[in-house]
């Protein structure tokens, strides 16, 4: 469990560091900042999804999983959460849900987070967690600096989901093949791909409600081994 508490806390020391030392900034610095890591999250989520062997799973995954989280509507109890602890904490500026959310699909999703926190959970290994430490912070100290506090809390999602992600892989380690893994993957670096779409501010994706998506390639190809091998 040492990867994922890593990674929260290296989340909140960074977004405090943002909110509290360098905000302020200019707002063009601010927009053009967003628009480069939207660019980036792009290309980063685009590259991790060309692993993807499985053309047709993935679009099934997307379809189905866009039905399943709009059904629940995901978004919408997130940012509910988001504003209950704003008032709670009688923080009131706009922002804070915005950046809970944002922040907490983008740091959630993905290879790296899926890949290390098994790797974390199967074999006690935690580099993978380190390295996406490094990258969350960073982005963490951009988003703390634009959205404020509520990036900070994003620490609390990441934390249960890299959690029960490896702690989920030690329960059923024995139906977790490397295609599992591999087509997990590239559905969840499609949702980072469209995080990063939503940062240039074309048309906003409520990437939440996709989140399912990214655990149907799971059930699909863990039925499909179960009945080739009954």
């Amino acid at each position: 469990m040492l990867g994922p508490v890593v990674n929260a806390i290296t989340i909140v020391v960074c977004a405090l560091a943002g909110c509290f030392l360098i905000r302020g900034i200019p707002e063009r610095f601010e927009e053009i900042i967003k628009k480069a890591i939207g660019l980036s999250i792009m290309y980063v989520g685009i590259r991790g999804a060309m692993d993807n062997q499985r053309v047709l799973l993935l679009i099934m995954s997307m379809v189905i999983g866009a039905v399943i989280g709009e059904f629940i509507n995901i978004d919408r109890l997130m940012n509910r959460f988001g504003d209950w602890t704003e008032r709670k904490l009688n923080m009131r500026g706009g922002t804070f849900s915005k950046g809970f959310v944002t922040a907490s699909i983008l740091f959630c999703t993905g290879s790296m987070a899926i890949v290390g926190s098994m790797q974390s959970g199967l074999q006690g290994n935690h580099e993978t967690l380190f390295a996406k430490s490094i990258l969350d912070g960073s982005i963490s100290l951009v988003f703390g600096a634009s959205m404020g506090i509520g990036v900070v809390f994003s620490a609390i999602p990441v934390l249960v989901y890299q959690a029960g992600i490896a702690l989920a892989s030690m329960a059923v380690k024995d139906f977790l093949s490397p295609d599992i893994i591999r087509e997990m993957s590239a559905v969840g670096n499609l949702l980072v791909a469209a995080i990063g779409f939503n940062f240039l501010g074309v048309k906003e994706i409520r990437v939440a409600n996709l989140i399912p998506a990214i655990f149907i390639p799971w059930v699909y190809l863990g039925l499909e081994i179960i009945l080739k091998n009954p």
